[in-house]
């Protein structure tokens, strides 16, 4: 029987500290401006370095486990963690641009190199060479821009994987996919009460 995941109230995470050229990340600098995809980066790795924090998120042997976290600049974030041999399917977060970064063992990315069409589409047939994979051990992460269609994986057998993830405008939906082969099928659009 599987536990199912636990949620918490966000967790405030330390305040950012300045950049090593001295400037002020825009969604910290007090202009008002939304974060970028870098200032999510900066962000997530702070976080990730951020032991106490990380130690902190309840693992189940079964499923994933998450906590929500306070993002900076009114950005979504979450402290995941990822027993072995679990992933996310293939997904996008739809018009959220976003950053997510391995802070204890090792996720494996699948994406793909195109940008898809946002809406008006059921099933797509996607060219050869599309495919991306990319190793992501302890350290590191990636920021990635809108409609970017991955799934997410932990490939251990043995060792459970954590990481923190940013996104903003925090996320309006996140469509969901089956694949086989170069075939892509858009099968269900989640919204954000069903995963809060």
């Amino acid at each position: 029987m599987s536990v199912p995941p636990r949620v918490s109230t966000p967790v405030p995470v330390a305040a950012s500290s300045a950049p090593a050229d001295g400037s002020l990340p825009s969604a910290v600098s007090g202009d008002a401006l939304p974060p970028t995809q870098a200032d999510l980066l900066a962000f997530v790795r702070r976080t990730a370095a951020d032991a106490e924090l990380i130690a902190s998120l309840p693992l189940d042997p079964e499923g994933r486990t998450w906590v929500r976290l306070e993002g900076p600049g009114g950005s979504e974030a979450w402290l995941i963690g990822w027993p072995p041999g679990t992933g996310t399917g293939w997904h996008d977060h739809a018009e959220s641009v976003g950053a997510f970064l391995t802070a204890a063992g090792e996720l494996k990315e699948n994406s793909l190199a195109a940008r898809l069409p946002a809406d008006g589409w059921k099933t797509l047939e996607l060219a050869e060479e599309i495919d991306r994979r990319r190793t992501l051990p302890a350290g590191t992460g990636r920021g990635f821009g809108r409609h970017h269609v991955h799934e997410v994986l932990n490939e251990s057998t043995e060792e459970h994987a954590i990481s923190v993830h940013a996104y903003y405008p925090p996320l309006p939906q996140i469509r969901r996919y089956s694949r086989t082969g170069q075939i892509l099928r858009l099968e269900h659009v989640e919204r954000p009460e069903d995963w809060q």
